[in-house]
């Protein structure tokens, strides 16, 4: 290789590193697959980059659409232009200027599988500052029942001792989280709790803590999710309480013996005192006997 073709090999890397616009690269990154739970909602995690930087909301216009067709909106910022079908049903949440596309979908129908994809558009720009991402749409796997919470506990409860139990259940619409209720509690011994659970899964979260008593034994708890939309659904358990541990059946039986042993040895002395005392009485007796034969004797001697 000659010294000119080095040169401009050379040059041509300068180029790339110094053109922002060049190296930049469009990018989404989309959920690939989401439960969406019919008559409820579904928010579609997203973010997105662009050549360029960062710009503000204003000059930026999130689309989403059918991945079938660039002209089949089921989100647009001018409802006319959306799919009637889709019509009120779709938001974005966030702001893109903060690269946040995330949709959201109310009221879910068991046609809105998609796929849809995101498109992004520069605003009073050149047509080539607008890219849709039709290789990173989202499916959404329709669910036509809720799914059950799952409760989580130690198998047995004790008696008098705070016994604490945790329902949980998943789903994909953290902007209208399920409501967790229970069958018996004391609000203020619930604590409830809402955390991710993995990319576009969600986990709301009840614990319950009761301190039960030996009436709560084989007793039924039960904790139903109710979902945005009207749909519940729910867990049930069967209280198990075991009896504190304490020492009554060997206290009782004990102090009944000494009691008992108490009372007879009190029986013994007191029969003694008195056996001893007419014992006394009975000597005192024949030594009075005794005094008077003596002096009768005498007497006659005399």
């Amino acid at each position: 290789m000659d010294r000119d073709n080095k040169m401009m090999i050379f040059c041509l890397f300068l180029a790339a590193l110094s053109s922002p616009v060049v190296t930049a690269e469009w990018k989404a990154d989309v959920i690939k697959q989401l439960e969406a739970l019919v008559t409820s909602c579904v928010v579609v995690p997203c973010s997105f980059s662009h050549p360029g930087g960062p710009l503000p909301t204003s000059r930026l216009r999130g689309i989403w659409h059918l991945r079938s067709g660039k002209d089949q909106l089921i989100y647009h910022e001018d409802q006319t232009l959306i799919l009637e079908n889709f019509r009120g049903r779709t938001k974005l949440l966030g702001h893109l200027g903060q690269s946040n596309c995330t949709l959201e979908i109310t009221k879910v129908r068991d046609h809105d599988n998609g796929p849809f994809c995101f498109r992004i558009e520069l605003t009073n720009a050149a047509a080539s500052d607008k890219f849709s991402f039709v290789e990173d749409c989202v499916d959404l796997k329709m669910l036509p029942e809720p799914p059950k919470p799952t409760l989580s506990h130690s198998v047995t409860a004790t008696e008098g001792r705070p016994f604490t139990i945790t329902c949980s259940v998943t789903h994909t619409c953290p902007s209208h989280a399920p409501r967790l209720k229970w069958s018996r509690a004391d609000p203020d011994a619930v604590h409830e709790v809402h955390k991710k659970s993995r990319f576009g899964y969600w986990e709301a979260e009840s614990i319950l803590t009761i301190t039960p008593e030996e009436k709560d034994d084989h007793t039924d708890i039960t904790c139903t999710a109710e979902f945005n939309g009207g749909g519940e659904s729910s867990a049930l358990m069967t209280l198990y309480v075991k009896r504190s541990e304490n020492y009554n059946h060997i206290i009782i039986p004990t102090v009944a013996v000494i009691g008992t042993a108490v009372i007879f040895a009190g029986c013994c002395i007191f029969m003694m005192k008195r056996y001893k005392n007419r014992i006394a009485e009975l000597q005192n007796q024949e030594g009075t006997v005794w005094n008077r034969l003596s002096r009768l004797s005498r007497r006659r001697r005399t």
